[in-house]
């Protein structure tokens, strides 16, 4: 027999269990896009954008809501704008999405497991995070002037200097977006650990490494989309914060003792 078909220990030769793996995940990618997808919907139908397919089917693809960035020489066009609310609901359709994917695509006795890895997620990776980086990003903005001129400035009016001085006056929004991130991840894994082990009475421990905190993009996404002043930049991350909150989905229905 070909190695390729020797069976499993779960009973599945091996490309039966590639298989299964490959139709888990792309049936979860797709039910957790979905999901956040469906809040977006909700979240654009509710700043004013038309959901008619006549309207969208007028409107240029550049200026679709999903796709619409601000423009500094018309300040007065609606572009979605992405805060905690927002951020909190398209991740609980996201994991909503994806433990409903799980259910479907995948061995119904790893439900249980997908329900804790769902806890986690909304908690460890967004909740907690959530509230952290937008309650600094508030602190932040209250005191944003006097922490701007507070940095040091060189003097001269070469392009170095101008990017220099550009680069140190953000420092202090920047350094804060790290700490609050930092610090929501930390205590989100703590808070979705403890309630684990309550709900679900088994123990969990995640260790968090620098390595750790490479899978969090998302996260990264929605704290600089918070934290940041209006700009081209700022509303391209907050285009593209959408496909980073599938992440949660995808982990939760993906997820196995």
């Amino acid at each position: 027999m070909a190695i390729h078909q020797i069976t499993s220990f779960n009973g599945y030769t091996s490309n039966q269990k590639q298989n299964r793996e490959k139709y888990l995940k792309q049936g979860v990618i797709l039910t957790s896009a979905l999901g956040v997808g469906t809040a977006l919907a909700f979240i654009s139908k509710k700043q004013g954008f038309s959901l008619k397919p006549s309207s969208i089917k007028n409107t240029p693809v550049k200026d679709w809501a999903i796709f619409r960035l601000f423009d500094k020489k018309h300040p007065d066009k609606k572009t979605i704008e992405l805060e905690e609310k927002e951020i909190i609901a398209m991740a609980s359709f996201s994991v909503a999405g994806g433990l409903a994917g799980g259910a479907i695509f995948d061995d119904k006795k790893q439900f249980k497991a997908k329900l804790r890895e769902a806890v986690n997620q909304i908690l460890g990776n967004v909740l907690v995070p959530v509230a952290c980086v937008g309650g600094a990003s508030r602190l932040y903005k209250v005191n944003k002037d006097k922490l701007m001129n507070a940095m040091p400035q060189l003097k001269g009016k070469g392009k170095f200097v101008k990017n220099f001085n550009k680069i140190i006056k953000v420092l202090p929004g920047s350094v804060a977006t790290i700490v609050a991130l930092g610090v929501g991840i930390l205590a989100g894994n703590k808070v979705s650990n403890f309630l684990n082990e309550k709900l679900f009475h088994k123990k969990v421990e995640r260790n968090i490494k620098g390595s750790d905190f490479a899978p969090h993009v998302d996260d990264l996404g929605m704290a600089v989309s918070l934290m940041a002043d209006k700009s081209k930049g700022a509303s391209f991350i907050q285009r593209i914060v959408p496909l980073f909150l599938c992440v949660p989905g995808i982990e939760t229905g993906t997820h196995r003792e």
